[in-house]
């Protein structure tokens, strides 16, 4: 048996690599549709009536099941900040 002797902080670092290895091997799912909370995480906005302007002026893509459920489309909010990007100097 061969034993091997590491530093913490190259352990970690080594950690770090396996950690990304795996998660680019993972396949990238991402929901069709997500909760108005996910929504607004995304776009870094604290109100719902700001969601409800970008869904009503047609800037985000949404679904409404039930009259009190209402899902976005994560692609169309990724659009939208793409859209709205800026490119520094």
């Amino acid at each position: 048996m061969n034993i091997i002797c590491l530093e913490d902080e190259a352990f970690y670092m080594l950690i770090e690599k396996v950690v990304e290895r795996v998660m680019d091997k993972l396949p990238a799912h991402q929901p069709k549709w997500v909760s108005e909370e996910i929504a607004m995480s995304m776009l870094n906005v604290s109100s719902k009536t700001t969601l409800f302007h970008l869904r009503m002026e047609g800037k985000i893509e949404f679904t409404q099941p039930m009259k009190k459920v209402i899902l976005y489309n994560p692609e169309s909010i990724n659009a939208y900040l793409e859209k709205h990007k800026r490119k520094t100097f």
